[in-house]
């Protein structure tokens, strides 16, 4: 059962974290350096409290390759909010980004000169399908939109391409990083917990860059109207609820935030429009994801263990 709740759980964490992303970009569009900079704060001060040992800890991999793995790092992460801006709907952004299989592909075939089987080959081909099928969908509706003009259309549109152009640099660079990762992890050994913070305690100055607009959108969720947390009893700026919850939801997931989240700011507040033929490319993208993945195969190994202690004992 444990494949089964790795994948149920990470699913319903980034449902719920995608739905607290969408009520902050439907009210702030511009918002997405502050959501980026929260996350990386809160995931550097917990790697810096329990996997650096308040800086005590001497890291396995050089620093020096982090600090290349963290400019594509904090590269990918803010061009992928900004793309939010660039007329990108919150179901596409997340349905693109999916899409990372089939660069790493494409690298791993260019860059490692690895061969797959056709079991994979085939799966990546249905998770291009799907995210075809949305892609496709989305364009039609910008451009459908009636309440736009012809010139304001073909303006939507512009930036929509933009947008995808956007989402297509980061998806690669995101391989490239993978890729990278790979063979330092080849060279000194595999260290995931201190690379996640290394990866987002390093960029932290960056945001200097971003400070104005950072600090421009913090006053304006300040100003947001105050929303009674549950359970807890606290008041708060409702944006900075849904901005806290988005960063929770990356690191850990409880039943009652989930239940309470679909009920309260579930997709009935999301208003970009989701057809029938963006269900089904959601349904290409995630049976081509379990097959690239091969989780059945770790069902199966999964349940043949009690059956081989059986027979020992």
């Amino acid at each position: 059962m444990r494949p089964l709740f790795a994948v149920g759980l990470v699913f319903a964490g980034c449902c719920s974290n995608v739905i607290f992303l969408e009520l902050l970009v439907r009210k702030h569009p511009g918002c997405g350096n502050i959501v980026t900079f929260a996350q990386f704060l809160f995931i550097a001060v917990e790697g810096f409290l329990f996997e650096a040992n308040l800086g005590r800890k001497q890291p396995a991999i050089p620093i020096r390759y982090y600090a290349v793995m963290v400019t594509m790092f904090f590269t990918v992460s803010v061009v992928n909010n900004y793309a939010l801006n660039l007329n990108i709907a919150m179901p596409l952004h997340m349905i693109f980004r999916s899409g990372s299989l089939i660069a790493n592909m494409i690298l791993g075939i260019i860059i490692l000169k690895k061969r797959y089987s056709i079991f994979k080959y085939a799966s990546i081909a249905l998770v291009s399908v799907g995210i075809f099928i949305c892609t496709s969908m989305s364009a039609k509706q910008v451009t459908s939109q009636s309440s736009l003009s012809e010139n304001e259309g073909f303006q939507a549109f512009t930036w929509w391409l933009l947008g995808i152009g956007a989402l297509t640099f980061a998806l690669l660079m995101s391989a490239r990083m993978g890729i990278f990762q790979e063979t330092l992890y080849k060279q000194f050994g595999k260290h995931s917990k201190e690379a996640l913070f290394y990866n987002h305690a390093l960029p932290l100055p960056g945001f200097i860059f971003l400070a104005s607009d950072i600090y421009d959108h913090a006053a304006l969720f300040n100003k947001s109207e105050l929303y009674q947390v549950p359970v807890v009893g606290v008041a708060m700026p409702i944006m900075w609820f849904y901005l806290l919850m988005n960063v929770i939801t990356q690191f850990a997931l409880q039943s009652s935030f989930l239940e309470k989240g679909w009920k309260d700011w579930g997709p009935d507040q999301v208003e970009n429009p989701f057809t029938v033929w963006h269900w089904l490319g959601t349904l290409f993208v995630f049976i081509g994801t379990l097959m690239y993945t091969e989780v059945w195969n770790n069902l199966g190994i999964t349940r043949s263990q009690p059956q081989k202690e059986d027979k020992k004992n």
